[in-house]
């Protein structure tokens, strides 16, 4: 069994696309993650040590997303993913990347991808 955290709306300007533009100008990307993991070592205890520093994780992400273009989301949302499970308290890692000013010829409100990755037993 896993608890969830959930972290929503990180924003972040980079240039990732296929498009000469995309990479020149750049443009918002914004960022959902959920993590699974089990909190109650940090609610026994009421340390941040015992659990997933939140802020510091925002930041790593936030600079995953904002380093070296990639021509595809799904490239961005691994890397995040990635991050994520740098954590070995992390279980899994779900990420809605969104890219709400991607060059669609047509009235939208967003693009977004979702990813789920989970620790394998490699990892642990």
């Amino acid at each position: 069994m896993t608890d969830e955290l959930t972290i929503s709306g990180v924003e972040c300007r980079a240039h990732h696309g296929v498009f000469d533009f995309e990479r020149r100008d750049g443009q918002p990307f914004v960022v959902d993650l959920t993590l699974g993991f089990d909190t109650r070592p940090a609610a026994t205890s009421d340390d941040l040590a015992d659990t997933v520093d939140y802020g510091s994780l925002v930041a790593a992400v936030k600079a995953a997303v904002e380093r070296d273009p990639a021509d595809l989301v799904e490239t961005v949302a691994q890397r995040i993913a990635d991050v994520c499970l740098t954590d070995r308290r992390v279980e899994w890692a779900r990420v809605t990347l969104h890219k709400p000013e991607a060059p669609i010829e047509a009235t939208f409100r967003d693009v977004a991808l979702t990813i789920t990755r989970t620790r394998g037993p490699a990892d642990d």
